[in-house]
């Protein structure tokens, strides 16, 4: 017979999966609007800075990742 297993860590699993989805759309979404009409924030004044757009997320990415692993 098979034992069943619990599936509460899969759920935790998907959240933080969804979470790294999650923050992923937002910095992309936040690259195309610097494309189309530049934010005006410090640093990001014209369209050519959308690459320091790419830097932060792929910082930000990289955190959630890691992090993920260690909790």
């Amino acid at each position: 017979m098979v034992e069943r297993k619990n599936v509460q860590p899969m759920a935790a699993a998907e959240t933080k999966a969804g979470m790294t989805k999650a923050i992923a759309i937002l910095l992309m979404l936040a690259m195309l609007i610097q494309i189309i009409k530049p934010l005006g924030l410090p640093g990001l004044r014209r369209r050519g800075d959308f690459w320091k757009l790419a830097v932060f997320a792929f910082a930000i990415w990289s955190a959630a990742l890691l992090l993920r692993d260690f909790t």
